[in-house]
C-alpha cells in the first residue's frame, strides 16, 4: 500500500480487508522506541497517556518519529473528554483507544469529540493535524482517516455490548484482559476464572458484526493463540514489558536469575 494514502488510511483498509495487524504499546518517554517500530514495520502503535507517565510533550516527539510513514500512531487517552481527545488528535494523532467504556453513550460522545463537523464536534485548529493552519482543507477528510477503537475492559461493556456495537463510525475494539477480570472480581490476574472464554465470545460476536478485535499478546506462542482466534489487531506487548522479558531471558540463558525481589511486591 502507498504511504501517500496516511498511516490512519491504511491501517482502516487492512481492518476492513479482514488483514491481521501487529503493533507495539509505547509506554515509555523515548521517541527512538517509536521510531524504531515504524523501522521493524509494525501496522500501528499505541501511546499509553492513560496509565504512566507520557506527557503531551513525549506524545508529539513520539509522533514526530512515526511521521510519513505507514506506522499509525494511536493514543490511548486517559478518559472520554471533548478537550483532551481535541487536543490529542490536533497533535497529528492517527487515532485515539478509549478506555474504560461502559455504554453506548460513551462511545458515541468519543466519535463525536473526534470528529468534526457535521457528523461530531471536533474544534478546527491551527496544529500539527493542520499543519499549523496552512492546511485546513485536512478538516474536510479527516473524518474519514481518524480511528476510534474503544477498549471493552469490564463486565458492564460486556452486558451492554449489544447496543455498544450500534454506534456508528467505530472502527474496531480492542479487548483488555486485565481490567476485565479485575472487574470480575479478579484483580491482579490477566484472565481470572471464566474471563478468557468471554472475551472469546466478545470477540465472536463483534466480528459477526463486521467489527475487527484487537487484544495484547503475552508471547510469540499466545499471538499465534490470538491469530487463530481470528483477532485482527494483535499488540506484541509493551515496550518495557519486552525489555524486561528480553533481559531476564538473557540473564537465565546465561546461568543468572534476575533479581526476583524486584517483583514480589
Amino acid at each position: 500500500m502507498s504511504v501517500a494514502m496516511g498511516a490512519g488510511q491504511i491501517l482502516k483498509q487492512k481492518l476492513k480487508n479482514g488483514e491481521q495487524t501487529f503493533g507495539l504499546w509505547i509506554t515509555l518517554e523515548a521517541p527512538t522506541i517509536a521510531e524504531i517500530a515504524v523501522r521493524m514495520g509494525l501496522d500501528w502503535i499505541c501511546i499509553d497517556t492513560e496509565h504512566g507517565h507520557v506527557d503531551f510533550k513525549e506524545v508529539v516527539e513520539h509522533l514526530r518519529a512515526a511521521v510519513r510513514s505507514s506506522t499509525a500512531t494511536l493514543v490511548r487517552v486517559q478518559e472520554v473528554e471533548q478537550g483532551l481527545i481535541k487536543r490529542i488528535l490536533d497533535l497529528g494523532a492517527d487515532g485515539i483507544l478509549i478506555p474504560q467504556i461502559y455504554a453506548a453513550e460513551e462511545v458515541s460522545n468519543a466519535v463525536r469529540f473526534a470528529k468534526y463537523p457535521p457528523r461530531g464536534i471536533r474544534g478546527v485548529g491551527g496544529e500539527r493535524a493542520t499543519l499549523w493552519g496552512k492546511a485546513l482543507r485536512r478538516a474536510r477528510t479527516a473524518n474519514d482517516s481518524t480511528l476510534v477503537i474503544p477498549l471493552i475492559e469490564t463486565v458492564d461493556a460486556a452486558r451492554n455490548l449489544e447496543s455498544i456495537m450500534k454506534v456508528p463510525d467505530v472502527d474496531g475494539f480492542f479487548l483488555g484482559p486485565a481490567d476485565f477480570s479485575a472487574s470480575a472480581g479478579y484483580p491482579g490476574d490477566w484472565e481470572g476464572p471464566g474471563v478468557a472464554e468471554e472475551l472469546i465470545r466478545i470477540k465472536d460476536r463483534l466480528r459477526e458484526r463486521g467489527l475487527p478485535c484487537g487484544i495484547m499478546a503475552t508471547d510469540s506462542n499466545n499471538g499465534r493463540l490470538r491469530l487463530e482466534q481470528g483477532f485482527q489487531m494483535i499488540g506484541l506487548g509493551s515496550d518495557c514489558g519486552l525489555l524486561i522479558r528480553s533481559v531476564s531471558e538473557m540473564m537465565e540463558g546465561l546461568g543468572r536469575k534476575p533479581n526476583s525481589d524486584v517483583w514480589n511486591v
